[in-house]
């Protein structure tokens, strides 16, 4: 039987595939094809059954992230959408918090609302913070606004009351009104989307889920046709923001769960292979070829949030807390209009790419400068299968910065990495030294297809010590899907003072949200043994306005004092201090429903008998003091287990390149990961 993780990026789609009959883990990728993300796992799904014989009908899981949703909302790509709100509440999309993008920047403005205000509807209805209906539902007015958005020819519909996280039945009924007169329309209710208080952040995400919610339902369809063409028949599941997987049917429904979904998939995996590498603690690096994208891992677990924007609009719900800016392999360097070289966000893609895949490119790439620098093989990639023009590369290079520059060659390409460094090392900076964290604790944990090749440039001016690179780190991402868990969180506000009779409620909606939960994982197939709930409860001080989680082992009326307490040392954990003589408030339940599953198994790579580690000598470009040196190229799969040697030297897979710089040392360690020493 055969478990494959698949994960669609800017440039390339990457797997993983899991023998479980033999323990063996295989990687492959291919271009990316951005008009039909389908079409590039078709072929790669199709190539793995191809190149090692494999009858599709003993694949029996598929586990997929994508970032298709997330770039539909960057292309404003989405559905045509309509809101029906709460009477004088049409304008909370507009006006949202009051606050500015950048606080200085007049030029800078808020992007507009993915609903425009003829399509935003009103409605008589209004229940009460306490869950009390002051003003019943007006259906007729439901119908009205429905026939409305339909004239408008909107194929999605946002219902979103005042409290509905309270009491639903007014979006409920409302949605079923909708759904009689516009059957064919996408329906999210927000209190099915985000159950949660603060209505311009439910609003907005319910908004992007529904946005969203028609063309990833056809990509949907189409993947699974594909995937139905090679004959598997096994189950598909997608990943999600806070890392785990879920269902067709799930993402369908809740969409906007998948807006991090590929770079979630590489952080579990990270922390899974850092804990087997004893190094709990890690900075994530990975660059694709369109972004970079960073997060911590402390203790071995990721850490996490529960709101953060997509192109720039507010979404929440929890998900591993990631920093992603514009620097990847296609990256495209430029002059702007003050002479000043400039290097993203933007980025030359899949297609047509950088300069050097021959596809039509005309703009230099940061992987244009490390082909031209002899960090990346000059001839081809993916183990031969992409041809690279250097001469092409260098022309660009020469044509487009070094004459303007009145630089050489090798500078003008020098200088592309360096700016891209920059910009990657701020980035490492925002989730590390800027929240706190002593720097020098961490381990870099360096994949996607160019993480390896700045991670040791990086690591040496952020401080970092050690860097560690996985096996086939240019897949990870793919390889996290098969580490990952089936799970779903759930929540519910009740916002009350924490005392015995509101404790008592608490108990009772954590219990319904428990069978809520179970009846989840019921649904997604998980065994019982499989079958975990992790519950928390979000609390703050009377007064303040953020709230910190705090986890339980269980629900109990006689637990009120424990939760207090907790909540006590989580508050100062986070903040630092305590007051201990202000009361403390409950904001929100939390259970995360969780499926256990089979672990992909962590060993070292089989070195193919006769072929030596050594692939051969280059010339490669090392700075203005270093310059040209000559260095070792080695074949990854081949280095011995255990061994250790100092650069320069660059190690060579099929989807990454590791450029070690002179002065650093370099250990495989017991089950293949290469551990680079950054200072003595």
């Amino acid at each position: 039987m055969y478990r494959i993780g698949f994960d669609v990026g800017g440039t390339f789609t990457d797997f993983t595939m899991l023998d479980e009959g033999r323990g063996s883990v295989h990687y492959f990728k291919v271009p990316s094809t951005p008009h039909d993300p389908s079409e590039a796992i078709g072929t790669g799904l199709s190539a793995l059954i191809a190149d090692h014989g494999i009858d599709p009908a003993l694949i029996r899981h598929l586990g997929h992230g994508t970032t298709v949703a997330t770039n539909m909302v960057i292309e404003r790509r989405g559905a045509l959408t309509g809101l029906i709100t709460t009477r004088g509440f049409r304008d909370t999309l507009e006006i949202g918090r009051q606050t500015r993008p950048h606080l200085y920047d007049y030029s800078v403005s808020r992007p507009t609302p993915l609903v425009p205000r003829d399509l935003r509807l009103e409605v008589d209805e209004r229940t009460l913070s306490d869950g009390t209906v002051e003003v019943p539902l007006d259906e007729e007015q439901v119908a009205e606004a429905a026939r409305k958005l339909g004239e408008a020819g909107v194929g999605a519909v946002v219902i979103c009351f005042l409290h509905s996280y309270r009491r639903p039945d007014h979006e409920r009924r409302a949605g079923e009104i909708v759904r009689a007169i516009l059957p064919d329309a996408y329906i999210s209710l927000s209190s099915n989307v985000l159950p949660e208080f603060r209505e311009y952040e439910r609003m907005s995400t319910t908004v992007l889920n529904a946005y969203m919610g028609p063309r990833m339902g056809t990509y949907l369809e189409r993947l699974l046709g594909r995937v139905g063409d090679l004959g598997i028949t096994g189950e598909l599941d997608t990943v999600h923001s806070n890392g785990g997987l879920m269902s067709v049917p799930t993402v369908r429904e809740i969409p906007v769960r998948t807006c991090v979904s590929g770079p979630a998939a590489g952080v579990i995996g990270a922390a899974e292979i850092g804990r087997f590498a004893n190094f709990p603690n890690l900075v994530t690096f990975d660059v694709g070829g369109t972004s970079t994208d960073v997060s911590v891992i402390v203790g071995g677990k990721p850490l996490f949030a529960s709101d953060r924007l997509v192109a720039d609009y507010p979404v929440k719900t929890p998900m591993i807390d990631i920093h992603v800016i514009g620097a990847g392999g296609g990256s495209i360097a430029a002059i702007d209009d003050a002479g000043a070289l400039k290097v993203g966000p933007r980025s030359a893609g899949a297609a047509p790419g950088p300069v050097a895949y021959g596809r039509g490119g005309t703009e230099p790439t940061i992987t244009d400068a490390n082909i031209v620098l002899g960090r990346l093989d000059p001839v081809a990639l993916l183990e031969g299968r992409l041809p690279v023009d250097a001469a092409a590369a260098r022309a660009v290079i020469e044509e487009r910065i070094a004459r303007p520059l009145g630089l050489s060659v090798e500078e003008a390409a020098y200088g592309i990495l360096r700016i891209a460094n920059a910009n990657m090392s701020r980035a490492i900076r925002s989730v590390s030294t800027e929240r706190g964290h002593d720097i020098r604790d961490f381990a870099l944990f360096a994949y996607g297809g160019a993480g390896p090749l700045h991670a040791c440039d990086l690591a040496q001016d952020c401080g970092i010590r050690t860097v560690l690179v996985p096996q086939e780190p240019g897949t990870l991402c793919a390889r996290g899907i098969l580490l990952s868990d089936i799970n779903m969180d759930f929540v519910r506000s009740e916002l009350s003072l924490a005392a015995d009779a509101s404790w008592r409620r608490v108990c009772a909606v954590l219990g319904e949200m428990r069978d809520e939960a179970t009846a989840w994982l019921v649904r997604e197939g998980v065994a019982e043994e499989d079958r975990q709930l992790r519950i928390m409860v979000d609390a703050r001080y009377d007064g303040q306005n953020f709230e910190v989680s705090v986890p339980l082992d269980d629900v109990r009326e006689d637990g009120l004092d424990d939760m207090v307490q907790r909540f006590r040392r989580q508050h100062v954990q986070e903040y630092g201090y305590d007051v201990s003589d202000r009361p403390v408030e409950i904001v929100n339940c939390r259970i995360q429903a969780i499926g256990r599953v089979a672990r992909v198994p962590v060993s070292a790579p089989v070195p193919v008998p006769g072929l030596d580690a050594v692939k051969g000598r280059r010339p490669v470009y090392f700075g203005k003091d270093a310059g040209w040196v000559e260095t070792s190229i080695y074949r990854r799969g081949q280095l011995p287990i255990g061994r250790t040697f100092a650069g320069p030297a660059i190690i060579e897979e099929m989807s990454s390149t590791l450029i070690v710089q002179p002065g650093q040392t370099i250990t495989v360690d017991p089950v293949g990961n290469l551990i680079v020493s950054i200072f003595e």
